[in-house]
């Protein structure tokens, strides 16, 4: 077969290769648990906070932010893998943010914040790692104390977090072993060229 015969395969190659679409982060175990701390985070505010206090106000936009930036970061990965390193890591302060102000909100109202070892804070891990459907939580949390949804909460944060920086390692590495979409464009046009003469 001649090199003539072959050029549409390498064509393809170059398409599955060349900018990959990513960006599917409906599908990321981190933006559905993400989700689930917004709505959590919404009702709590709304239901035990003071109207017009700025708190409301500061958890609900933090608990976005948290999940905005997810979206935002896995849509950008597909052309700036450094952008998506940069908003995984906006989304991961933000949610640091809000799991101060959980902590806050136990502290100074003498509620309790779950040790590791307690047995409502094994339980509750358990749950929030095989539940990742936000109506699951918006349901449960109605029959659950402040306290409760806190510290629901603060688990939800902290099993997001260990997920973000799984995600943010492997774009790093992924960075480091293939540069970013300039390397990537160069790299195609020179297989093509290679493969074209």
């Amino acid at each position: 077969m001649s090199l003539r015969h072959l050029r549409p395969l390498i064509s393809t190659d170059i398409g599955n290769t060349f900018l990959k679409q990513r960006g599917g982060y409906r599908n990321l175990i981190a933006y559905q648990k993400a989700e689930c701390i917004y709505d959590v985070t919404f009702y709590f505010a709304n239901k035990h906070l003071t109207k017009g206090d700025r708190t409301i106000d500061q958890m609900i936009q933090a608990a976005r932010s948290g999940k905005q930036n997810i979206v935002e970061g896995c849509s950008a990965s597909t052309t700036s893998r450094e952008t998506e390193i940069k908003l995984i890591n906006v989304a991961k302060a933000s949610l640091q943010e809000l799991l101060i102000d959980y902590e806050d909100y136990l502290r100074v109202r003498e509620l309790t914040l779950w040790e590791s070892n307690d047995k409502r804070a094994i339980h509750t891990r358990e749950v929030c790692k095989t539940n990742n459907d936000s109506a699951y939580y918006r349901e449960i949390i109605k029959r659950c104390t402040d306290e409760m949804i806190a510290n629901i909460a603060i688990t939800l944060i902290h099993q997001t977090d260990f997920l973000l920086e799984r995600l943010l390692k492997n774009a790093k590495q992924e960075f480091v072993e293939n540069g970013g979409i300039r390397e990537e464009m160069s790299r195609a046009r020179i297989f093509h060229r290679k493969n074209n003469q």
